[in-house]
């Protein structure tokens, strides 16, 4: 079998968004206001950053696109909007668009988002079926 080359900008993107989920998994599962929620926070916010800012120099030109960007990239600018806004009503103590913020970018801007790319047909979907072995 030949070896199959990742990108760069995608080795990235899986590893942030790999870490976020991690994190994520994390925070929702541990108390919440505590200087541990805090740290983990943060480094959450540092990895969806990077999963943001790697995506931009993903890009598709075989599905239907504008310049390379799918409709996938709507999750890019869900994620560089809602992220600041998130921060913003975390730092104004407002604990219920806080959560909802951050509960709406895991779920939208990491699971749905994350599944989608998985997609057969789809470069990143192609790549790892591939390297598995489950399509030629």
């Amino acid at each position: 079998m030949q070896p199959i080359h990742w990108p760069l900008s995608i080795v990235l993107h899986v590893a942030f968004a790999a870490g976020a989920l991690l994190v994520g998994v994390a925070q929702f599962a541990g108390p919440k206001g505590n200087r541990r929620h805090r740290l983990l926070g943060w480094i959450w916010v540092a990895l969806m950053s990077g999963v943001a800012a790697t995506s931009v120099f993903i890009r598709d030109y075989g599905l239907p696109n504008l310049f390379g960007y799918t409709p996938i990239h709507l999750f890019t600018v869900l994620t560089i909007v809602t992220l600041p806004l998130a921060i913003v009503h975390a730092r104004r103590h407002d604990v219920v668009r806080h959560a909802a913020s951050m509960k709406g970018l895991f779920v939208g801007g990491l699971l749905v988002a994350g599944l989608a790319t998985l997609i057969p047909g789809r470069r990143l979907g192609n790549l790892l079926w591939t390297s598995l072995g489950w399509i030629g």
